[in-house]
């Protein structure tokens, strides 16, 4: 594009300057906005969806989608989980290909992966021990202590999953999304169709998001590049999850919801499952129009920041609007969207009111815990975000 050869003084200053120059040429800046866009889909989506309501003085966890059920289309927007395994399983499948091709041994090349995923995890487990210590010492009710415990650490079994899916790249990289589907249905048969255990369902847990990871390696591989594929997997996977709400009983929330007999997402169900393929050929499809918005330097500099931060923005999140409600218990009096039952659709509007207050505070963990993310500097002071997803062979991806 002609944009793109354009002297990287003239096309921005400040951040987006700074960050332009550090921009390798060839990376998928495409890549990075789907990322940046499943992170914050799912800090919104928590934001969104998740109560804490002051009640006979503790505080225990909701939903609205308990209580307004025509409110999951709200879901289905930010339940973006999906998209986030698939550029897992494209970048780790380039990732391991690259090592592969420079000698460097599996174990050394899942161990720095690994170490950058959890090392921010131990930052917050440790924080988060000396919290619970201080509540428990200063008196505040142990159900209160445990709901927000449960909040915190919730969110890291998607970290465990990603985890494991990233040491089974290798393998990931050989099989084909349809048979972990195949899987996927296969469970929710024997659970829903037969009778069978209900423990049955968590062989979803990898199979589930298997499915879209093998989908990012297959993408790695150069196997989806078509839109009639991208129009295949929106198109046919938004209709069976249609389908499978409408005429098979499953719920139509793509999230948990608090006492539901059914959850879409702990374990995963088909339906599940399918609108994940929905998501991921929607993402296909998006990457063209993408490509031609990051040529601006401001938004890619605002990818870019997300993406530095991904891991710190989403250990953090739910700190932050914890935080946020347990400070305006100091009030007095419930505050409305705040610690009031979400009852009504109104509570979801007055909701939104106080997002940007959550995100100030996530602002204010980000400052102190973003260093745990990025190690200590790289020489040159290059940043990570910006370092190229490097051009790998296809001989190489390729190779078993």
């Amino acid at each position: 594009m002609a944009s793109s050869t354009l002297d990287p003084a003239r096309r921005g200053s400040g951040l987006a300057h700074r960050i332009l120059l550090r921009t390798p040429p060839g990376r998928d800046r495409a890549v990075d906005a789907l990322r940046a866009f499943a992170v914050l889909g799912v800090v919104l989506g928590h934001w969104l969806v998740t109560a804490l309501v002051a009640d006979g003085g503790a505080v225990y966890s909701t939903s609205p989608l308990a209580y307004v059920p025509g409110l999951a289309p709200v879901s289905w927007v930010f339940q973006t989980l999906a998209v986030f395994f698939l550029v897992g399983g494209l970048v780790g499948t380039k990732s391991h290909a690259s090592a592969r091709a420079r000698g460097v041994a599996y174990g050394q090349w899942l161990g720095a992966r690994l170490k950058r995923l959890f090392r921010p995890v131990a930052a917050l487990l440790a924080a988060w021990a000396a919290v619970t210590g201080a509540l428990l010492v200063s008196g505040v009710a142990p159900e209160t202590v445990r709901t927000l415990v449960s909040l915190v650490c919730s969110p890291l079994w998607f970290l465990l999953v990603f985890a494991a899916l990233t040491a089974a790249t290798p393998l990931a990289a050989k099989v084909r999304p349809w048979w972990p589907l195949a899987v996927v249905a296969l469970v929710d048969l024997v659970r829903f169709g037969a009778g069978g255990p209900a423990w049955l369902g968590w062989a979803n847990v990898a199979a589930g998001w298997l499915v879209p990871y093998c989908l990012g390696a297959a993408w790695a591989q150069g196997r989806l590049q078509s839109r009639r594929t991208g129009w295949a997997l929106l198109g046919g996977g938004a209709l069976a999850a249609a389908l499978l709400v409408a005429f098979a009983g499953y719920p139509a929330s793509m999230v948990g919801v608090p006492d539901a007999a059914v959850s879409n997402l702990s374990p995963p169900t088909l339906a599940a499952a399918a609108f994940g393929l929905a998501q991921c050929g929607a993402a296909l499809l998006l990457l063209g129009p993408l490509r031609r918005a990051l040529q601006r330097p401001a938004a890619w500099a605002a990818v870019a920041v997300v993406n530095l931060s991904a891991m710190t923005v989403f250990l953090w999140h739910q700190t932050s609007m914890i935080a946020v409600t347990m400070a305006g218990l100091l009030a007095g009096t419930p505050l409305p969207g705040l610690h009031t039952v979400p009852g009504t659709p109104l509570w979801i509007l007055v909701r939104l009111a106080w997002l940007p207050v959550f995100a100030a505070a996530l602002l204010g963990c980000w400052a102190l815990f973003r260093r745990f993310e990025h190690g200590r500097p790289r020489s040159g002071g290059r940043s990570r975000v910006v370092r190229g997803h490097r051009p790998v062979p296809a001989a190489a991806v390729r190779r078993p």
